[in-house]
């Protein structure tokens, strides 16, 4: 199956690019050439962007909050399996003081490494890290690769904190909710969604050999999927066929 993710506001937003760099950023570590690595530097940069927003550690640092104070309201449940509770709070605690202990921005540290600001400087110019703009980046690319992940998990290492603050929130809202079976009758989707309850995420599944593309949109009010086909010409065609597929909304 196929999982596509709708985020209904800026901020769930923000949580899905930053994971979606943080996971590439950890599969081009862990390879060896030199040209991998070179993205994953791209990669952490990237991250450092996103994470420039002046109110995102503030908006982790509550969100985590809150995931307290919704796990403190279980303990009185019997239905709750208690050393599973405790386990998952344990985490949401030790994510909060390792993020709130980090001084300044996630990757603030990095931007006092000149040599590191040089290469981000021309990394975003078409060929602007060729051997002669850069050669101690060049020389630095001649290295095994061992020694270029070491210096890549060093730097990566500040933004750990946020990285595992992400996954963990993510993790949480994505498991407040169960899949439910819906129609697309030919090719669309519509549901209005229950006033007073405000939904952060939309996640659906796809078989893919159905070979489907979902367009979606949403707000607090109502979902609306449109299901597409991929033509021959490389434009997509919608889809005129009932479809079923798994929704979720968290």
């Amino acid at each position: 199956m196929i999982l596509y993710e709708y985020p209904f506001n800026e901020r769930i937003r923000t949580y899905l690019r930053l994971e979606h760099l943080f996971l590439r950023l950890t599969e081009f570590v862990a390879r060896e050439s030199a040209l991998d690595h070179h993205f994953a530097l791209a990669t952490i940069f990237e991250v450092m962007d996103v994470a420039a927003r002046a109110d995102l550690k503030s908006d982790v640092l509550k969100d985590l909050d809150k995931q307290k104070h919704v796990l403190d309201a279980y303990r009185d449940n019997p239905a709750i399996a208690h050393e599973v509770l405790d386990k998952v709070f344990n985490q949401v605690e030790r994510s909060f003081l390792a993020l709130n202990e980090l001084p300044g921005k996630a990757g603030s540290s990095l931007t006092e490494n000149d040599w590191l600001m040089s290469i981000r400087s021309r990394i975003g110019i078409p060929g602007g890290t060729c051997e002669f703009d850069l050669p101690a980046y060049y020389a630095w690319q001649q290295k095994s690769g061992n020694v270029r992940r070491a210096d890549l998990e060093r730097w990566a290492g500040t933004l750990t904190p946020l990285a595992e603050a992400i996954y963990l929130l993510l993790k949480l809202l994505r498991g407040s909710s169960a899949p439910q079976k819906v129609m697309a009758v030919g090719g669309q989707f519509q549901q209005n969604l229950p006033q007073g309850k405000t939904f952060q995420l939309l996640r659906m599944q796809l078989d893919p050999a159905l070979e489907l593309i979902p367009e979606i949109s949403g707000n607090r009010l109502m979902v609306s999927i449109r299901l597409m086909r991929h033509g021959g010409d490389d434009k997509l065609q919608p889809s005129l066929e009932d479809t079923s597929f798994d929704l979720t909304l968290c």
